[in-house]
């Protein structure tokens, strides 16, 4: 099952405790800032609350001030806030003890009429009887344009890993799928091609029949042992899809127009998600063998045909499949013999939080856990930065941004940016990614553990260059 998740975002790094006497909050700053940096407009289809929050409680009443600037938009008509501002500034009071304050924004126009319409907000004044600061996010936007950037914890589930994250960074959007809910995936774009679960450690090996019924399970028992993830066997990067992403690259062949041209494949089905609890700061995510498949595709019209079947079997089932526009695939489940639901609509997802079947050179195909994938089948590039003297994360801008930079391969974030033997993210690289839209935007790898120690928890920040 598949769901959309709205994250909530860190703001400031220093959270400060909780005093005892008001001499002690006149030594330290009392910060204020919005929650979120930026809201989609089309995404709002009546009111959404904005926050602003405190570094701490307030011991004393105050207030906050935010100035109101609308680009092409009319207070009124376009939209409205409660409580009401007073021409272009809305003041709203807090008491003590409160952590934080909260107004409305009213969409008047949703289904919206226009996208050139946006709505600044920027806190310029706090009233309050003791040393005050605005820092982190003071200010956001509503607009129809892309997300000015967040930090993010994609949920992929802990040391078992069990979801893959679909996140889209101008939107600030994930969707979240189990990881073994889905096995093979049909490439909707001008190729007829099929691709393997990589999550679950899938592989396929193309034999010489072409008769899926003559197939049995004594006939392919000589390539059970190597047709498998992690045998450190460099023979086994044949059996699975190339990780760059590429679509010529996967382990089966094209589709041919011409039914007697299609072979028949045995699959290794990989492994269920795991769910036992692994050490502190280990990962356990492959859980037990799923057996094995035989398959053959043969076109049907403008999509596919799946045959399929245990190796045992004398007989097969079939399914259609058609090309799923607007997608990189159509996914196919053998646990439901059914069509299933996976990754949103291509141009609504940049990077994939995922277990993943990658290659160590000399050794074959091996899994990876806390990988991070950007969407390349859509168009999505990426590429690494060094840290150096004179280039860092704050100080990159957009004149910085080579074009001639940006790669044909999925993995350029990968798993190459966290050290699993120090538990931490690699504080020398960061990443620039192009979405579908031109959006540029430079990307942080902050960590995978959470407080405890626990694998399973990635964390990253981003920001729109522009």
């Amino acid at each position: 099952m598949m769901k959309k998740l709205l994250l909530f975002f860190v703001l400031f790094t220093a959270v400060f405790a909780g005093c005892e006497s008001e001499d002690q909050v006149a030594s330290q700053p009392f910060v204020v800032a919005f929650e979120k940096r930026s809201y989609d407009h089309r995404q709002i289809s009546q009111n959404q609350t904005i926050q602003v929050v405190f570094s701490e409680r307030a011991i004393a009443p105050g207030f906050v001030k935010i100035r109101i600037t609308p680009t092409a938009a009319v207070y009124g008509l376009d939209f409205e806030l409660f409580p009401s501002p007073e021409g272009s500034e809305l003041v709203i009071p807090f008491a003590s003890g409160d952590e934080g304050v909260s107004f409305e924004f009213r969409n008047l126009i949703f289904p919206f009429d226009a996208f050139d319409k946006s709505i600044r907000l920027e806190i310029v004044e706090i009233d309050y009887p003791h040393w005050n600061n605005i820092q982190g996010y003071t200010a956001a936007v509503v607009s129809f344009s892309a997300s000015l950037g967040a930090t993010a914890e994609p949920n992929v589930g802990g040391p078992n890993q069990g979801n893959q994250i679909y996140f889209d960074l101008s939107t600030e959007t994930a969707t979240e799928v189990w990881r073994d809910s889905w096995d093979l995936g049909f490439y909707a774009g001008d190729e007829f091609r099929v691709g393997l679960n990589a999550s679950i450690y899938m592989a396929a090996k193309r034999l010489d029949a072409t008769n899926i019924d003559a197939v049995t399970e004594a006939s392919v028992q000589p390539f059970l042992s190597s047709v498998s993830i992690g045998t450190f066997d460099p023979v086994n990067a044949a059996y699975i899809d190339h990780p760059n992403g590429l679509i010529a690259g996967n382990a089966m062949g094209e589709v041919s127009t011409i039914e007697a041209d299609n072979h028949v494949y045995l699959v290794n089905l990989g492994y269920t998600v795991g769910n036992t609890t692994p050490p502190t700061g280990s990962v356990a995510v492959a859980g037990s063998p799923r057996g094995w498949r035989k398959i053959k595709v043969t076109r049907e019209g403008n999509g596919y045909k799946l045959q399929y079947a245990p190796l045992n079997s004398a007989t097969h089932q079939e399914a259609i499949i058609a090309k799923n526009q607007g997608h990189n695939f159509t996914f196919f489940s053998f646990n439901t013999n059914n069509v299933v639901n996976v990754e949103p609509e291509k141009d609504k997802w940049d990077l994939g939080f995922t277990v993943f079947t990658n290659i160590i050179d000399g050794a074959g195909s091996y899994g990876y856990s806390d990988f991070v994938l950007n969407n390349i089948k859509a168009g999505i590039k990426a590429y690494r930065v060094n840290v150096s003297p004179g280039v860092s994360y704050e100080n990159f801008a957009l004149a910085n941004v080579s074009d001639a930079n940006f790669q044909d391969d999925q993995r350029v974030i990968g798993a190459d940016w966290r050290d699993v033997f120090t538990g931490s993210a690699y504080t020398d690289r960061f990443y620039v990614l192009r979405d579908a839209d031109g959006n540029l935007y430079k990307i942080r790898m902050l960590s995978f553990l959470n407080q405890n120690g626990v694998r399973g928890y990635p964390k990253f920040e981003y920001k729109l260059l522009q």
